[in-house]
Parts: structure tokens; C-alpha cells; sequence
């Protein structure tokens, strides 16, 4: 496959355990001969955007792709506090192996991490200062991580401005935007299927059913057939990026665009690495071909 322009400004969007999906689209970008000259990212995004720049991102997909093996929900440490958070300070401790602890004006591309100071309602850019604690605020999810205290300020989850930050990322001469889009209304068809044992996925069940149970604050709602509270904000949220994506999208037309389905999976199956990140390899060589197709003129 040849085009002219080799260069990539890319755009990681947001959208929990779906951005696994980034490793896929990023592993065939690179093996396909473009080069990635600089990264913007929210959330997941920021945060598998981060690795990569930090040269760990083959031992990250290791890691994740073995988490089955493990206990995910002790890792992400459901310890539900008074105000409503998730603790989650173990993976982000785990995380840090992954994550240069280092300045983002010294890395070796442009890189750009989203959050959003709730108090102001305005969004917050870094695109200087500790790579760790950027990547820390753009993913604190509203009402389930503990917002990021940066300065004084409260800072959340990027998301919740700006789940695809196509206005922030750094363009060089001849370069194209691709943007992957974790919140793409399309269906989902797998085509590698999780190995992990079903007791994994029964496990993150019940640590769901413990956490809306907890938000409802009454037993007797445990066999309540509604949505739980975790599940109506994890939608809320969801439904809102979509819409908010769409519209940004449309904004700033991106040359290539990898739809990833917000069907794909839940907010915290990491459990499922290896079928998403096969499912972003798959979504990218799909929008690359569309991509090569629209610019020969090929019908």
C-alpha cells in the first residue's frame, strides 16, 4: 500500500477497556510504514497514548493480554468510598511500569492529554508538565474515580468535554489525522474470541451488581430488574461522548477515521484484551483501505 503522506497526527478517543483497541490500531499504522509525529489523547486514549511514547507499549500489551490470569476487579481495587469514588490507586500504580515518569515538552514526539477542571467546566490541555499526572486526571471518570486535586483544581475525565480532541493535536507539514473513534454506533462482531475462563467474566458481573447495589443504598433494590445506577452514568456518559464525537467529527473532517463499536465491550472488561486489540487491527486495515481507495480515486 503507497500514499504520498507518511506522517500521522493521531487521535486517541476515550471510552474505558474499549481503547485496547488503540494497540491494534497503532501496531498496524507503524507495520503499514507511517509514522506517528505526534499524539492527542482523552482518557484511555491519553493513557495507551502515553505508553506508547514511553517505548512500553509491546510490554503493556503483554501485560494486559495475560490479566485474565489474574483477578481484574482486585486490581482495579472497588473500594467504594463515602462520596461514591472508586479507589482504583493499584492499577494506577501498576500502571506507572508502563508510564515514563518524565516531562511531556521532553518527549520524543508532541503529545497532548485532555482533562476537564469540573468546578469551571473548562478544558484543561497538557501538553507540558509530569507525563503520570496528566494521563492520571484525563482518566478520572465522573462519579468513579476520585477526581486528580492538580494545583487546586479538580480535574476529570476528558471526556466529559471532549471524548475525541481533534482541536488539540499537533500538525505537521503533509501530515493526516487519524482519529479512532471509541464510541462509533456501528454493531460488533468479534473475530477473535476471549480465551479467559468464565469465572472471569462472572466476577466482574457480581463486581458490578456489588457497585450499583452500594450507589443504590438499600439492599431490598438488589433484585430491582432497572438499570443499576453504575450501569444508567456508565451509559449516561456513553451516550453523551457519542453524540459529542459525532459533532466533532463532522467539525474538523479527519482523513481516516477507525470506528471502533461502543458495543465491543464494557467500561472495565480488560479482561478482553486480546480480542480488542484484534478488533482495532481489523477496524484500522478496513478505514486505511477506504482511505487509499478515496485518494487514487478508485471507485
Amino acid at each position: 500500500m503507497k500514499t504520498e503522506n507518511r506522517k500521522v497526527a493521531l487521535v486517541l478517543s476515550g471510552g474505558g477497556a474499549r481503547g485496547l483497541a488503540h494497540i491494534g490500531v497503532i501496531e498496524e499504522l507503524l507495520r503499514a510504514g507511517y509514522q506517528i509525529t505526534s499524539i492527542a489523547g482523552t482518557s484511555i486514549g491519553s493513557l495507551i497514548g502515553g505508553i506508547y511514547v514511553s517505548g512500553k507499549l509491546p510490554e503493556f500489551k503483554e501485560w494486559i493480554s495475560s490479566i485474565g490470569k489474574l483477578d481484574i476487579i482486585r486490581l482495579l481495587d472497588f473500594a467504594i468510598y463515602k462520596n461514591g469514588f472508586i479507589k482504583g490507586e493499584k492499577v494506577f500504580r501498576k500502571l506507572q511500569d508502563f508510564i515514563d515518569d518524565v516531562n511531556i515538552e521532553n518527549l520524543c514526539i508532541p503529545y497532548s492529554a485532555v482533562a476537564v477542571d469540573i468546578k469551571s467546566h473548562r478544558e484543561i490541555v497538557f501538553r507540558s508538565g509530569s507525563l503520570v499526572k496528566a494521563i492520571r486526571a484525563s482518566v478520572s471518570i465522573p462519579t468513579l474515580i476520585q477526581p486528580l486535586n492538580y494545583e487546586g483544581i479538580e480535574l476529570v475525565d476528558g471526556g466529559v468535554l471532549n471524548p475525541l480532541p481533534l482541536n488539540i493535536v499537533k500538525r505537521t507539514d503533509h501530515d493526516i489525522v487519524v482519529a479512532v473513534d471509541l464510541n462509533s454506533n456501528i454493531p460488533y462482531s468479534p473475530i477473535v474470541k476471549s480465551r479467559n475462563k468464565k469465572e472471569h467474566h462472572t466476577t466482574y458481573l457480581k463486581a458490578k451488581e456489588y457497585i450499583n447495589r452500594k450507589w443504590q443504598g438499600s439492599v431490598k433494590k438488589r433484585n430491582s430488574k432497572g438499570i443499576g445506577f453504575f450501569d444508567l452514568i456508565t451509559e449516561s456518559i456513553y451516550t453523551m461522548q457519542m453524540k459529542l464525537t459525532e459533532v466533532t467529527i463532522e467539525k474538523y473532517q479527519p482523513e481516516l477515521v477507525v470506528r471502533i463499536s461502543r458495543r465491543s465491550c464494557e467500561i472495565y472488561e480488560y479482561h478482553r484484551a486480546e480480542e480488542l486489540i484484534e478488533y482495532g487491527r481489523k477496524q484500522f486495515i478496513s478505514a486505511l483501505n477506504d482511505f487509499l481507495r478515496r485518494t487514487v480515486n478508485i471507485p
